[in-house]
């Protein structure tokens, strides 16, 4: 067919009528522009004529479902077509029918040659059209409710999306692109609180920094048969928390020798064994507010915690300490233990009674030495937190001496073990710290003194050689007192072990390997909990709205000093005056809390 004046044509997928033809054409489009094209840019799909595009924009009924079943996969032309569906072949018709064919659904292909497609594929094609049609209707209505701040269940998947960002799993989220909201976990957290699908007890912490928050399923095996010392016949007391329910330490007095019994986690655990493998996965048990994660199955707690069971086996740490507090006659030894559990406070009762007072006595003793080799002694204010069906609990720690007796027998045992394996040239985890230079004060009174001795110590290390441990004031150090949730303390054990058995211990590059994968996760385990400190501080000051008390000013700063707030055991930033002293009492009531972001504002309440 030749294009003739008032023609219709299809220019750029849409209607055109042909106004004057020469060697370009004059078209008119449905908008009423007019444009000179060439004729190739035109396909023809009627003669016409037509006096105006408004009369194609109306499509007749017609039957295209049973001419597609009647072509079967066949080709056709547009004109054919036409009178297929609709009768008959006119301007209207022939838009009409294009149309059908642009849609794709039943047919495809140019006005010269349109092929039908089998009703089979139609009606393929027709459900995939309706679930995606489905699909962008429940997307738009997903948005629709986020931006009125609610949320449905049937937007899970999409808040799944904001939560992967929220619990940093993914960096990117189409879900916060159209809501407008910057692509960040912090942002993305603010989101679900605001749709309130997340409340202040979701904890995204451990998750976002990668901890471990399955449990360790593993078998343990039985306790293998061996010569153990009996040591039923002595006193033993496992002295902790109330409430606590992983007992890995107990005490003992003998005339004037001192022994620390410790879980005997390396009885079950052999090193390379699949249960030593997870726990140095783990690096140490994941101890938060609302739960705990232990590093070893939870059979391990009650077959091996202190004081569970009428008996206990222990790996048990004797020593002794000369005149000047010097750790002497060291032994270790399986054994068998009976042992009492006590509170700190049952014990604070109970300190001017044997054995306590000679245990005390011994914890002073030592002490005083190490206060004499340049130990640093810190004592800022400490808490209890805990969470039950979403309230939070702070409570202060008392100071007590009890507490003093039991981490200085810690250090004693640390010391002792230390020096045993130095003594053996038993390669072993040692823990060292560089000495903090320019020190006058090492055990300062005032919180602000402690806040900034604190802030000048060098973090602690983990090393194959012996070295000092410049806070503690000893020559040699390591942690030994428990391996039921510390994986280097369960490498020294299984040193201690195998070197007792008569077997061969690890070598240095084989403590080595342990001390940097196991400190590789446990400082991921460590940031994990101080982040859900800090986050469920947060959500403790939300439910008390009205919460005011006394902070400590411990550090000037501009524009924002530190202060301490010793009753919830956290620091935070305020504006204070250049009169205010270190030191000062500030009385605060707090403003607001911004929970992504782990942040309490407080105002200053000035007397009237």
């Amino acid at each position: 067919m030749n294009i003739q004046p008032h023609s219709l044509a299809l220019y750029k997928n849409g209607p055109a009528r042909v106004v004057a033809l020469g060697d370009k054409l004059d078209i008119e489009l449905e908008d009423g522009r007019a444009l000179r094209v060439r004729p190739k840019d035109i396909v023809l799909l009627h003669p016409g004529p037509v006096r105006n595009l408004r009369e194609v924009a109306d499509a007749p009924v017609g039957e295209a479902e049973a001419a597609c079943e009647l072509l079967d996969g066949g080709q056709t032309t547009l004109a054919e077509l036409a009178e297929l569906v609709y009768g008959h072949y006119t301007p209207v018709t022939a838009w009409a029918t294009w149309r059908l064919v642009d849609e794709g659904l039943y047919f495809h292909g140019t006005p010269e040659a349109i092929t039908a497609r089998f009703l089979a594929d139609v009606a393929r094609e027709q459900a995939l059209r309706a679930a995606k049609a489905a699909e962008r209707e429940a997307w738009n209505s997903f948005l629709q409710r986020a931006r009125a701040g609610r949320c449905a269940a049937q937007d899970a998947p999409w808040l799944q999306e904001i939560e992967e960002v929220a619990w940093g799993e993914r960096e990117q989220s189409r879900v916060l692109q159209a809501l407008e909201v910057n692509q960040t976990p912090d942002s993305a957290h603010a989101l679900l609180l605001r749709l309130k699908h997340w409340d202040g007890a979701m904890n995204p912490w451990p998750r976002r920094v990668g901890a471990t928050l399955t449990l360790p399923m593993l078998e343990l095996p039985d306790l293998p048969e061996e010569p153990r010392r009996d040591l039923t016949g002595l006193p033993a007391f496992a002295i902790d928390d109330e409430g606590n329910l992983d007992p890995d330490d107990a005490l003992s007095l003998d005339g004037d020798r001192l022994w620390v019994h410790v879980a005997d986690a390396a009885a079950l655990i052999t090193p390379d064994s699949l249960i030593d493998q997870e726990a140095r996965a783990r690096g140490a048990t994941l101890y938060l507010p609302e739960t705990t994660i232990p590093m070893l199955p939870a059979v391990a707690i009650p077959r091996l915690g202190l004081g569970l069971l009428d008996i206990s086996p222990a790996l048990s740490f004797g020593l002794s300490l000369d005149a000047e507090g010097v750790v002497v006659d060291v032994e270790i030894t399986p054994s068998w233990v009976r042992v009492q559990r006590l509170s700190y406070e049952a014990v604070e009762l109970r300190l001017e009674e044997a054995p306590f007072r000679g245990l005390y006595e011994l914890a002073e003793r030592h002490q005083a030495r190490r206060r004499a080799n340049g130990a640093i002694f810190i004592d800022l204010p400490e808490v209890k937190m805990t969470v039950s069906t979403g309230q939070v609990s702070i409570k202060p720690v008392p100071r007590l001496r009890s507490r003093m007796l039991v981490a200085e027998a810690m250090v004693m045992a640390g010391e002792a073990a230390a020096r045993f394996a130095l003594a053996r040239n038993l390669p072993f985890p040692f823990t060292t710290q560089e000495a903090a230079a320019d020190i006058s004060d090492r055990a300062p009174a005032s919180l602000a003194a402690m806040y900034a001795l604190r802030r000048s110590l060098r973090p602690r290390q983990y090393r194959s050689l012996p070295g000092p441990h410049g806070g503690l004031g000893l020559d040699v150090y390591t942690q030994i007192t428990s391996p039921l949730r510390r994986y280097l303390d369960l490498v020294a054990h299984q040193q201690l072990r195998t070197l007792l058995r008569g077997g061969e211990p690890l070598d240095a590059q084989g403590v080595i390997e342990r001390i940097g994968a196991a400190e590789t996760v446990a400082t991921g385990v460590r940031r994990a909990e101080r982040l859900s400190r800090e986050h469920w501080t947060m959500v403790y000051l939300q439910q008390h709205p009205q919460w005011q008390g006394e902070g400590i000013l411990v550090e000037k700063r501009q524009p924002r000093s530190v202060v301490l707030i010793p009753e919830l055991g956290m620091e935070t930033r305020i504006k204070a005056g250049e009169s205010v002293l270190l030191d000062s009492g500030l009385p605060l009531r707090l403003t607001g809390v911004e929970l992504p972001g782990r942040e309490a504002y407080f105002r200053v309440e000035i007397p009237k």
